[in-house]
């Protein structure tokens, strides 16, 4: 299925508004102060959604944008794999990984499925 880029770049916000809360939730832990690399997360989320909410009105700026950033959101969700298990073996961390885990793949797909 294709999808226009006006549908991706909804669909891409629907997306990384899960990623936001997760940000939110790792930035507030207790576990962030002993554990500092969980900040990678949170940083990798701030900058994506930051980079492309300025964009949301130009869908090809916007999918050029994200093409930019998925790779650093990547790169920051499987460092949370590693990192979140030596932080707390919590569930609401392992959920956070989940979560970042389909949120980067969702993304990675809506990339190959745009017009």
């Amino acid at each position: 299925m294709s999808l226009s880029k006006e549908q991706a770049v909804e669909r891409s916000q629907i997306i990384l508004s899960h990623a936001w809360m997760v940000r939110t939730f790792v930035k507030h832990s207790e576990e962030v102060e002993d554990f500092p690399e969980l900040s990678h997360i949170v940083r990798a989320v701030f900058d994506a959604s930051r980079a492309l909410e300025t964009r949301v009105d130009d869908p090809a700026a916007y999918l050029k944008m994200l093409r930019k950033k998925i790779s650093k959101l990547r790169k920051a969700t499987d460092q949370l794999a590693i990192d979140a298990p030596e932080a707390s073996m919590h569930t609401n961390f392992e959920q956070a990984v989940i979560s970042m885990k389909a949120c980067t793949k969702e993304l990675e797909e809506l990339l190959e499925q745009v017009e």
